[in-house]
C-alpha cells in the first residue's frame, strides 16, 4: 500500500430534469456559462471544482433502476445546492438573473442569524439553491472556499 490516499472530491452533480432544453437555458442564464450539450442527451456545465449535469428525469430513473416519484411543485426535498458568493452585491445580481430566468424565489436575499447574507431559489424542476456570502469565508487563489485563518 504505497502512496498517500487522496481525499475524495465531488466531481459531478446530476439533476434529473423534466425538460432538458428549458433547464439548459435556465442554467445558462444563472451561471452565464456556456453548457456542453453534445453528449447523448445530457447537458454538462463545467463549473470550477465540480460540473453540473442535467439529464432527463425519466432516463436518470431508468439508469438507476428506480421509479420516478415527483413531489408537488416547489416542495422542499430535504437538500439544497449552494453557491458561495464573493459579495452581497453578487448575490443580488444572481437573484435578479434567477428571477428573470423563471426561478421560484423561496427566500429573498437577506441578512442571516449567522452574520452572513443569503437567499434561496428553486429551478424549474424544484431543485433548491442557496446563494450565500459570509464574513467567515474566503477563497483560495484557485477559487476553493475556506474559512478565514
Amino acid at each position: 500500500m504505497g502512496g498517500q490516499m487522496q481525499i475524495p472530491r465531488m466531481t459531478v452533480i446530476t439533476l434529473g430534469v423534466a425538460d432538458l432544453a428549458r433547464s439548459t437555458g435556465f442554467y445558462r442564464e444563472i451561471f452565464s456559462t456556456p453548457p456542453v450539450t453534445e453528449n447523448a442527451g445530457v447537458t454538462f456545465i463545467p463549473l470550477p471544482g465540480v460540473w453540473l449535469s442535467l439529464y432527463p428525469l425519466d432516463k436518470l430513473a431508468e439508469d438507476i433502476g428506480e421509479e420516478v416519484v415527483l413531489p408537488a411543485p416547489n416542495t422542499f426535498r430535504g437538500y439544497t445546492l449552494a453557491y458561495n458568493a464573493r459579495s452581497k452585491a453578487e448575490i443580488v445580481s444572481i437573484f435578479a438573473r434567477a428571477a428573470e430566468a423563471g426561478a421560484h424565489i423561496a427566500k429573498v436575499p437577506q441578512e442571516t442569524f449567522w452574520g452572513g447574507f443569503s437567499g434561496y431559489f428553486a429551478d424549474p424542476d424544484g431543485h433548491y439553491w442557496e446563494v450565500a456570502w459570509g464574513p467567515m469565508f474566503e477563497f483560495t487563489e484557485y477559487g476553493d472556499l475556506q474559512f478565514k485563518a
